[in-house]
């Protein structure tokens, strides 16, 4: 697991398509802190399907920061 606080921006020269997974959006809050927290999930071919693959929680700061870029860009 990991928790990002903050992150840059940048360019993805050789962009192509990746596969659709599931994913879980997870409001997550440990006392002192809040955090988003997404975790996806491995595709149906995988030897284990449906295993939790990857999770990132974003605090606050991180997650505000997604929030513009994603209205800038779409």
């Amino acid at each position: 697991m990991a928790t990002v606080r903050d992150f840059r921006v940048e360019p993805l020269d050789n962009a192509r398509p990746h596969e659709d997974v599931d994913a879980v959006v997870r409001l997550v809050d440990c006392g002192r802190e809040k955090f988003v927290q997404i975790d996806t999930f491995g595709r149906s071919d995988r030897e284990n399907p449906g295993k939790l693959s990857q999770t990132i929680r974003l605090d606050k700061t991180a997650f505000e920061k997604l929030v513009q870029l994603g209205k800038s860009h779409f």
